[in-house]
């Protein structure tokens, strides 16, 4: 693979109102920035503010832009299956446009079931779903007819070369890459029954191997990598912060299928699939990673660690500062900015 790009991914749990939500995590975007990051992905929950707390990325994303240069703008993903997909393509063309082009939108079927009556559908058919308005999607993006003999204004502008899919499935992966798309990968996942000492990458290299056996021989792959990463300067601290962040969600993580091992924090890291520590500890750490050999994008975020914002802050720069350069990360570009940071 090529050299990787860096990318950011938004956290917004914090437990205060959503417009200062909203202002820490641009906050959090604009440091990524000058930082050098490539990339900043946020991600879309509905209706439980414990759950994510941006129903609408459009908007955000948008508000976002006016306030960043060059970073890349991100979705990671839009739940595609309960949403008007020509909505969707119209929202993605003008936030591309107030972006100056700097849209990347990756879509998923996922969302918690009880989601999906409050937008009249059924959990039980979101691949259907999916695939149904993902075709309508890109369609529209392309300048295709719609119903009714009209087409998406304004134009498309090359979205449809944009596009991601996240999944944790081989079958997900062989849509993905049969379509062109960008593959996203999750920064953990459930482990098969019987396999629970199976590392995050004996679960996604399957995947991606799916992916590039797929692509179009002319199509260049494009794969991120999610890692949850929180790099700091004391490691006892850091410990402290994971040690509360990640019992809060072992009960959510067994009930999607996880085998959670929460006798010490040591095992909530391994479980929950973290690289933390110092500088140092977090490029060993990343490196025994080998799906990320075949990244060609590492999206980083906190959570479930979930530390306050200060320290998100001093996380980006160690890892922009230190770990990517000695892992060989980021563009050109990248360095430069960190130069000057």
């Amino acid at each position: 693979m090529s050299q990787k790009t860096i990318g950011f991914f938004t956290r917004l749990l914090d437990n205060v109102p959503a417009e200062e939500r909203y202002a820490l995590a641009a906050e959090q975007i604009n440091k990524a920035e000058a930082l050098g990051f490539d990339t900043a992905w946020v991600a879309q929950h509905h209706f439980h503010g414990d759950e994510g707390g941006l129903p609408a990325l459009f908007p955000f994303l948008s508000y976002v832009a006016a306030r960043t240069q060059r970073i890349r703008l991100g979705t990671g993903v839009v739940t595609l299956t309960m949403e008007n997909p020509v909505r969707v393509a119209e929202d993605a063309v003008v936030t591309d446009i107030l972006s100056n082009g700097r849209l990347e939108v990756g879509f998923g079927s996922g969302g918690t079931p009880r989601s999906y009556e409050a937008f009249g559908q059924q959990f039980a058919q979101r691949h259907a779903l999916m695939d149904r308005n993902l075709g309508i999607v890109k369609a529209a993006w392309k300048g295709e007819a719609l119903p009714g003999q009209n087409h998406l204004w304004p134009a498309g502008r090359g979205l449809e070369l944009r596009s991601w899919q996240a999944t944790f499935s081989a079958i997900g992966a062989e849509k993905a890459g049969a379509a062109g798309d960008g593959l996203m990968l999750s920064r953990t996942q459930p482990r098969p029954q019987g396999r629970t000492d199976a590392s995050l990458a004996d679960i996604q290299i399957p995947l991606i191997e799916a992916y590039l056996k797929n692509l179009p021989a002319h199509v260049a792959p494009r794969i991120m990598a999610s890692r949850s990463v929180f790099v700091a300067d004391d490691r006892s601290l850091a410990l402290d912060f994971a040690r509360t962040g990640l019992l809060r969600q072992v009960e959510k993580f067994r009930a999607s299928g996880h085998t959670i091992d929460d006798s010490s924090v040591e095992s909530l890291l391994r479980t929950f699939d973290v690289h933390l520590g110092t500088p140092e500890e977090v490029v060993r750490s990343l490196s025994a990673d080998r799906a990320l050999d075949h990244a060609t994008e590492v999206t980083i975020q906190v959570h479930s660690v979930d530390p306050p914002h200060s320290f998100i802050l001093r996380s980006l720069e160690l890892f922009a500062t230190q770990v990517a350069p000695a892992l060989s990360w980021g563009t050109s570009n990248s360095a430069d900015l960190r130069r000057k940071a």
